[in-house]
């Protein structure tokens, strides 16, 4: 597993902004990253600004926050 692969990462559409909104709370715990007028595009932001704030930490020796942010309820299969 990639270290970057151990954070929630998150899309969700805010009406205020008429747009969706990209989240990781465990390394941006101020809100919403990232903004964009498809799903897709909001995820793929956001994954791109979790990689490189891992590797921005990494290169600093600074050690990763841990991943403390968990979805509030587990998927069950159907």
């Amino acid at each position: 597993m990639k270290p970057e692969d151990r954070y929630l990462k998150f899309v969700r559409w805010h009406e205020e902004d008429g747009a969706y909104v990209g989240y990781c709370p465990d390394l941006f715990p101020w809100g919403g990253v990232c903004h964009a007028g498809a799903e897709e595009d909001a995820y793929r932001q956001l994954r791109e600004l979790v990689i490189e704030e891992v590797e921005q930490l990494q290169r600093a020796g600074k050690d990763l926050p841990p991943p403390s942010t968990r979805p509030m309820r587990e998927a069950v299969p159907a």
